[in-house]
Order: C-alpha cells, then sequence, then structure tokens
C-alpha cells in the first residue's frame, strides 16, 4: 500500500466547486482496481487548505495502472481545472506506528469486557452440550473450555492477550481443529448457537456491534472448518487474530 497527499490552495470563492468537482470525480476513484479508498478533508484554521487522501495499492499501479487508463481521464476531466492549485503530491509509506486512540472502545470493552465473554461461552457450551449436531463434536471437552474461549474471542475483540499468554496463542487454537473434519452444517450450527447465547446474555445488540461480532464468528469459522479437513499443513505460527468494527457507532 501507499498513500498519496495532494494539498491544495483554493480561495474561498472556488471552494464549493472545487469540492462539487471532486463529488463528480469520485466515482472515477471509486471504480478504480488500483485505489483502496480516498477522503477530501479542507482545513479548520485555515479553509483555503484542502487535502487529498488516496492510499493506493502501490504506487506503481496508480502511476500505470490507473494514470494510463479510462478511469484517469475521466478523473482529470473534472480535477484538471484545479491543478494549478496544487502545492504539494507526493506518495507516502505507512509505517509500523499505527494504532487505535483511547476515544475509541474495542469490541472487547463495547461488550462488557471478560465477565461478558466468560458469561457468554457459559451459556453458549451449556446449550452446545444439549445439541444433537454439536454434542458428538464437544463431548468430554475440558471443563475449563469456555473460560479458554472466552479469553480466546476477548484477544480478537480487542481485549488483553490473555490466551496468547496462557494458552499458547494462535498457534494452540489451530492445533485444536487439526484433522476434526467439521462440516459446514455444524459451522453453521455453531454460529446460530453462540449468537443465541449472546442474546440471552445481553450481549450489545445494536447493528454496529453485532455486524462486526458475527463477522468476525463467520470468518473464524470458516477457517477452522478448512484447518479441520483431513490431511491439511499446520500452517506457520502467526500472532492471534484481531478484529475491529465493521462501522463503527460514531461514523453514522
Amino acid at each position: 500500500m501507499t498513500v498519496e497527499y495532494v494539498r491544495y490552495r483554493i480561495p474561498e470563492a472556488d471552494a464549493e466547486r472545487f469540492e462539487a468537482a471532486y463529488r463528480r470525480a469520485a466515482p472515477s476513484l471509486a471504480g478504480a482496481e488500483e485505489c483502496v479508498d480516498y477522503e477530501l478533508s479542507r482545513c479548520e484554521e485555515d479553509p483555503g487548505s484542502y487535502v487529498l487522501r488516496i492510499t493506493w495499492t502501490s504506487t506503481r499501479a496508480h502511476l500505470e495502472g490507473f494514470r494510463r487508463g479510462a478511469a484517469f481521464r475521466a478523473f482529470l476531466a473534472e480535477v484538471g481545472p484545479y491543478v494549478d492549485a496544487i502545492e504539494e503530491m507526493r506518495h507516502y509509506q505507512p509505517t509500523t506506528v499505527a494504532g487505535a486512540g483511547g476515544a475509541v472502545p474495542t469490541l472487547y470493552e463495547w461488550a462488557g469486557g471478560a465477565a461478558a465473554f466468560e458469561k457468554l461461552t457459559e451459556v453458549f457450551y451449556r446449550t452446545v452440550l444439549a445439541d444433537p449436531e454439536l454434542e458428538p463434536v464437544f463431548r468430554g471437552m475440558d471443563p475449563g473450555h469456555p473460560r479458554h474461549v472466552a479469553a480466546w474471542l476477548g484477544e480478537v475483540l480487542g481485549g488483553p492477550d490473555r490466551y496468547s499468554r496462557e494458552r499458547g496463542g494462535h498457534a494452540n487454537m489451530v492445533a485444536q481443529h487439526l484433522g476434526r473434519a467439521i462440516t459446514e452444517r455444524q459451522r453453521r450450527r455453531w454460529v446460530e448457537l453462540l449468537i443465541d447465547a449472546a442474546d440471552e446474555v445481553g450481549l450489545p445488540d445494536d447493528p454496529e456491534f453485532r455486524a462486526s461480532f458475527v463477522g468476525y464468528l463467520e470468518w473464524g469459522t470458516r477457517m477452522a472448518v478448512m484447518l479441520s479437513r483431513p490431511g491439511t499443513d499446520v500452517p506457520p505460527d502467526e500472532p492471534v487474530p484481531t478484529w475491529g468494527w465493521a462501522r463503527p457507532p460514531w461514523r453514522g
């Protein structure tokens, strides 16, 4: 990935027309396979200063792909009158210094922390052991299994790294699924019962949280099915995956 910043100096009298031009140009970016995302911002302290941020799949994709295609011609047809207003146009490589601030609660915090996930998995595995489809899979499970899964979910959703410290991290979770030949029907039933348990214990039911939470359940269980197929090679050890908001509540 590479991030392009284009800084403009736009007179107040032209600001409305400038923004309108970018609204018309936006579909050219949205439809470009080289473009990841984009955003035009206006400075509060200096309203004549604008910054366009575009994330490209690579600098080469931008310069040799997008700029040589029809999408760029359509884009330039709208914003071309403002080329002379550009003060800077450069590509930047992101560094490893990145993260969310304290104003953004993690999914773990939003859900209620460790107590919420331990209550969730306690109720969930009680229903699992009474379910004809899943009981054979979990018959004889470790009595501590619900707490271990609670720690896993908590870590994945932004909580403390308890599962990594106490249970061996991602490698251990992968090992629990190797060779088990989990079926698609079992996977769906697992997700269904966990969502039911979330309702029963009162996990947040706002659309933003549930979209994010269920998104992880779908991804995680599908990975489990893949890893459980007989003959699957053990993948290299990786960190525990982290999962964030699909669409945070504060984004409207």
